[in-house]
Protein backbone atom coordinates (compact mmCIF):
# COMPACT_ATOMS: atom_id res chain seq x y z
CA UNK A 1 0.00 0.00 0.00
CA UNK A 2 1.36 3.59 -1.02
CA UNK A 3 2.48 5.85 1.94
CA UNK A 4 0.06 8.74 2.17
CA UNK A 5 1.10 12.36 1.58
CA UNK A 6 0.69 13.85 5.04
CA UNK A 7 2.36 10.61 6.65
CA UNK A 8 5.77 11.36 3.69
CA UNK A 9 5.91 15.03 4.51
CA UNK A 10 6.27 14.13 8.75
CA UNK A 11 8.72 11.84 8.53
CA UNK A 12 10.77 14.09 6.06
CA UNK A 13 10.23 16.78 8.40
CA UNK A 14 11.77 14.56 11.04
CA UNK A 15 14.80 13.21 8.69
CA UNK A 16 15.71 16.84 8.22
CA UNK A 17 15.47 18.04 12.02
CA UNK A 18 18.15 15.27 12.70
CA UNK A 19 20.36 15.82 9.36
CA UNK A 20 19.87 19.76 10.28
CA UNK A 21 21.07 18.77 14.13
CA UNK A 22 24.13 17.04 12.79
CA UNK A 23 25.33 19.26 10.25
CA UNK A 24 24.88 22.52 12.84
CA UNK A 25 26.72 20.16 15.12
CA UNK A 26 29.80 19.84 12.83
CA UNK A 27 29.92 23.12 11.72
CA UNK A 28 30.51 24.44 15.51
CA UNK A 29 33.47 22.65 15.19
CA UNK A 30 36.00 25.26 15.80
CA UNK A 31 38.93 24.24 13.19
CA UNK A 32 35.51 24.12 10.75
CA UNK A 33 34.54 27.10 11.50
CA UNK A 34 36.59 29.67 9.66
CA UNK A 35 35.74 27.66 5.98
CA UNK A 36 31.98 27.70 6.72
CA UNK A 37 32.20 31.44 7.58
CA UNK A 38 34.10 31.71 4.27
CA UNK A 39 31.59 30.02 2.89
CA UNK A 40 28.66 32.17 3.88
CA UNK A 41 30.38 35.33 2.73
CA UNK A 42 30.69 34.09 -0.82
CA UNK A 43 27.49 32.82 -0.66
CA UNK A 44 26.11 36.31 0.42
CA UNK A 45 28.05 37.56 -2.94
CA UNK A 46 25.24 36.24 -5.24
CA UNK A 47 21.54 34.10 -5.31
CA UNK A 48 23.02 31.96 -8.07
CA UNK A 49 26.78 30.84 -6.16
CA UNK A 50 27.14 27.55 -5.67
CA UNK A 51 27.85 26.41 -1.50
CA UNK A 52 30.21 23.58 -2.38
CA UNK A 53 31.39 23.94 1.53
CA UNK A 54 27.78 23.54 3.19
CA UNK A 55 26.91 20.91 0.36
CA UNK A 56 29.69 18.90 1.51
CA UNK A 57 28.88 18.91 5.05
CA UNK A 58 25.15 18.27 4.06
CA UNK A 59 26.00 15.24 2.20
CA UNK A 60 28.36 14.10 4.54
CA UNK A 61 26.02 14.51 7.67
CA UNK A 62 23.26 13.28 5.49
CA UNK A 63 25.49 9.47 4.81
CA UNK A 64 26.32 9.45 8.53
CA UNK A 65 22.70 9.46 9.80
CA UNK A 66 21.10 7.87 7.13
CA UNK A 67 23.30 6.12 4.99
CA UNK A 68 23.44 2.69 7.16
CA UNK A 69 19.51 2.40 7.11
CA UNK A 70 18.74 3.40 3.71
CA UNK A 71 20.64 1.05 2.40
CA UNK A 72 20.45 -2.06 5.08
CA UNK A 73 16.65 -1.21 5.12
CA UNK A 74 15.38 0.94 2.59
CA UNK A 75 13.84 3.50 5.22
CA UNK A 76 15.42 6.57 7.16
CA UNK A 77 14.93 7.40 10.44
CA UNK A 78 11.98 9.35 9.69
CA UNK A 79 10.64 6.12 7.68
CA UNK A 80 11.01 3.61 10.68
CA UNK A 81 9.41 5.83 13.14
CA UNK A 82 6.71 6.04 10.57
CA UNK A 83 6.78 2.47 9.12
CA UNK A 84 7.08 3.53 5.75
CA UNK A 85 9.74 1.71 3.00
CA UNK A 86 11.24 3.15 -0.06
CA UNK A 87 10.86 0.22 -2.57
CA UNK A 88 11.06 -0.01 -6.62
CA UNK A 89 7.83 -0.15 -8.44
CA UNK A 90 7.42 -3.67 -8.60
CA UNK A 91 7.99 -4.02 -4.76
CA UNK A 92 11.65 -5.17 -5.41
CA UNK A 93 14.13 -3.88 -2.98
CA UNK A 94 16.21 -0.77 -4.45
CA UNK A 95 19.63 -1.23 -5.27
CA UNK A 96 22.46 1.41 -3.38
CA UNK A 97 23.26 3.10 -6.60
CA UNK A 98 19.66 3.98 -7.70
CA UNK A 99 18.71 4.81 -3.95
CA UNK A 100 21.81 7.23 -3.27
CA UNK A 101 22.81 7.94 -7.16
CA UNK A 102 18.93 8.74 -8.75
CA UNK A 103 17.04 9.10 -5.60
CA UNK A 104 18.51 11.07 -3.65
CA UNK A 105 21.92 12.23 -5.21
CA UNK A 106 20.39 14.10 -7.88
CA UNK A 107 18.54 16.42 -5.42
CA UNK A 108 21.54 16.82 -3.74
CA UNK A 109 22.90 18.01 -7.03
CA UNK A 110 20.49 20.29 -7.21
CA UNK A 111 21.17 21.86 -3.53
CA UNK A 112 24.66 23.44 -5.06
CA UNK A 113 22.60 25.86 -5.70
CA UNK A 114 20.38 28.80 -3.65
CA UNK A 115 18.37 29.43 -6.77
CA UNK A 116 18.29 25.83 -8.44
CA UNK A 117 17.32 24.61 -5.01
CA UNK A 118 14.20 26.52 -4.41
CA UNK A 119 12.96 25.78 -7.82
CA UNK A 120 13.75 21.93 -7.63
CA UNK A 121 12.29 21.28 -4.34
CA UNK A 122 8.96 23.09 -5.23
CA UNK A 123 8.72 21.11 -8.50
CA UNK A 124 9.88 17.83 -6.37
CA UNK A 125 7.27 18.69 -3.66
CA UNK A 126 4.51 19.50 -5.57
CA UNK A 127 4.44 16.40 -7.79
CA UNK A 128 3.28 14.20 -4.66
CA UNK A 129 -0.01 15.48 -5.06
CA UNK A 130 -0.53 13.09 -8.37
CA UNK A 131 -2.44 10.19 -8.50
CA UNK A 132 0.93 7.91 -8.05
CA UNK A 133 1.71 9.86 -5.28
CA UNK A 134 5.64 10.14 -6.48
CA UNK A 135 7.54 12.63 -6.17
CA UNK A 136 10.06 13.59 -8.93
CA UNK A 137 13.27 11.73 -7.40
CA UNK A 138 10.39 8.91 -6.95
CA UNK A 139 9.90 9.17 -10.47
CA UNK A 140 13.71 9.46 -11.57
CA UNK A 141 14.82 6.50 -9.22
CA UNK A 142 11.94 4.37 -10.08
CA UNK A 143 10.96 4.35 -6.57
CA UNK A 144 7.63 4.44 -4.57
CA UNK A 145 6.77 4.92 -0.93
CA UNK A 146 5.13 2.35 0.64
CA UNK A 147 3.60 1.78 4.44
CA UNK A 148 4.68 -1.06 6.13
Amino acid sequence: MLANRGTRFVAALVDGIIVACVVWGVLMIPALRPMAEAQQKASAAGFWTVNVFSIAVGVAGFLLVQGWPLLTRGQTIGKILFKLRIVRTDGSRVDPARLLGLRYGIGMLMNLNAGISMIWGMVDSLLIFRESRKCLHDSIADTQVIKL
